[in-house]
């Protein structure tokens, strides 16, 4: 499955676009009505992240941004940090 999140498994979900004509009551109109209901998919925010496994090794992952947020990969280091020679 392509637009899955490879950690925590969420996926697309199904929800409705509604459609609305009117101008709302606190500017002055009489009101919005509602003028349409269509289904649409709500997708999860997926990026490809090159991630630091157990054993060293990097691989590439499609995470949804929650779980880059709240740490549940650790990305890997592309460069090593800049250090001084020691003297």
């Amino acid at each position: 499955m392509a637009r899955v999140c490879e950690v925590c498994g969420k996926g697309p979900q199904m929800g409705n676009r509604i459609e609305t004509r009117g101008k709302a009551k606190y500017l002055g109109g009489v009101g919005t009505k509602i003028t349409g209901k269509t289904r649409r998919q709500f997708r999860p925010n997926l990026q490809r992240v090159r991630v630091a496994q157990a054993d060293g090794t990097n691989k590439r992952v499609k995470v949804c941004t929650g779980c880059i947020r709240s740490g549940f990969i650790k990305k890997a280091v592309r460069n090593k940090p800049f250090s001084l020679p020691k003297a």
